[in-house]
């Protein structure tokens, strides 16, 4: 049992050992000495500027990414690498994004390009050999894994809806290998696997239907026909579909030589049963649905190396954000599974408790401070209330305090004049 284990053990260091890490970047503060940003929409002034920055909220302020920083601008940035082939190999594509803009439509996916490419022309139509990450546009959410297979682009048939749209770094990590076969992982939980002849549709279709073959002109797919022996009741068609409404009554204040003639209002008749149909009985001559025949198709042929990309020397994304903010970290590309496990360890989950433990503080801090201007506006607003209060009081008594001398002048006046009166007399 002890040589059983130490053979295991060996054979895990032999692998590990034996395994290349083809591209890695932490983004340093050298990483512009690596990565080329492309001219893409440089000329009608749509082309984004990326920083290097750890963000708002972070777990280690050392470890900085490169951050799109301009609302409703294109990106597109490439970084190149020996150049590869995964033969006999797995490939494994992993990366951090984190989206502090609490994004709504915007892409956040990474690729693989051929060693070709032309970095400073870097855009939306350069081939590339594969797509992989999130992208989200209101509803639609989704994680893209787009393989490019003899010049084509494919799609997976699957919808892989695990995207995480909260503000935190999140890990995204594609395996492919050579027994044709596929691997998603999210924050390192395996969410999709799958076959790559299965889940895309690289190669056509095994059968097709023959082109010499079709439905015979007498074949009968009617399921069921009208009952012969059903007869229309005698009369049926003369039962109109409205009568005459016998409750209805002319108005007693109807004229007729300047309403015309009254007529009663018609209703639905309850008698009318619609318009008569035979009842259906199974058709004897039925034989079923015709199913066409298939046929080996000729322009099918088996690949076992679906899997296989023979010319990988760049690694880039080009983005269409509306809303900027996204910070790409932390990405290797390798032939080893446990390579990338070991990357991941020492850059995204040594850090992930306290980039979260600052994002809630910061959140908490955030929202006491709302609720002191909260409760600072609505103080405000009862002082505004009590100020206008007192005015309006101060403003009555007063009205009070004059109305009050009027009248006094009104009795003086009263009483001057009564005098006046009185000495005349």
């Amino acid at each position: 049992m002890r040589l059983l284990l130490c053979l295991i053990f060996l054979v895990f260091v032999f692998n590990f050992a034996s395994s290349t890490v083809h591209f890695q970047d932490t983004f340093d503060n050298d990483w512009e000495s690596r990565w080329v940003v492309s001219n893409w929409h440089k000329d009608d002034g749509k082309s984004g500027k990326l920083v290097h920055t750890a963000g708002k909220w972070f777990g280690d302020e050392s470890q900085k990414g490169i951050q799109t920083s301009e609302d409703a601008r294109f990106y597109a940035a490439s970084a190149k690498f020996p150049t590869i082939s995964n033969k006999g190999k797995d490939l494994v594509l992993q990366y951090t994004v984190k989206n502090e803009q609490k994004v709504d439509c915007g892409g956040s996916y990474i690729k693989l390009l051929p060693s070709k490419l032309d970095q400073s022309a870097f855009d939306g139509e350069s081939e590339y050999a594969i797509m992989f990450g999130p992208d989200v546009c209101g509803a639609s959410k989704r994680i893209h894994v787009i393989l490019n297979y003899k010049g084509k682009n494919h799609l997976i048939k699957k919808e892989i809806n695990k995207v995480e749209t909260d503000q935190l770094t999140h890990q995204y990590t594609l395996v492919i290998s050579p027994d044709n076969t596929y691997k998603v992982l999210v924050d390192n939980k395996e969410i999709q696997t799958g076959n790559l002849a299965e889940d895309w549709e690289l190669l056509p279709p095994k059968e097709i239907k023959d082109p010499k073959q079709s439905k015979p002109v007498d074949w009968v797919d009617v399921k069921e026909i009208d009952d012969p022996e059903d007869v229309k009741p005698a009369g049926h068609d003369d039962i109109p579909a409205s009568i005459v409404d016998p409750e209805a009554v002319k108005p007693e204040d109807w004229n007729e030589e300047d309403d015309g003639e009254w007529e009663a209002p018609t209703i639905a008749n309850p008698e009318y049963k619609g318009e008569w149909k035979a009842k259906k009985i199974a058709n004897p001559e039925y034989k079923g649905e015709w199913v066409h025949p298939l046929i080996s198709n000729p322009e099918y042929a088996e690949d076992n190396e679906l899997y296989l990309f023979n010319d990988l020397g760049a690694i880039g994304f080009e983005l269409w954000q509306v809303k900027s903010g996204s910070i790409f970290n932390n990405m290797i590309v390798t032939d080893s599974i446990e390579e990338a496990k070991e990357f991941s360890e020492k850059t995204f989950v040594a850090n992930q408790e306290s980039e979260k433990k600052m994002f809630d503080d910061l959140e908490a801090a955030k929202a006491e401070e709302k609720k002191k201007a909260d409760e600072k506006l609505a103080a405000e607003k009862a002082a505004e209330k009590a100020a206008e209060e007192a005015e309006e009081e101060e403003a009555e008594e007063v009205a009070e305090e004059d109305l009050v001398k009027t009248d006094d002048k009104k009795e003086e006046t009263k009483k001057s004049t009564k005098k006046v009166d009185h000495d005349e007399l």
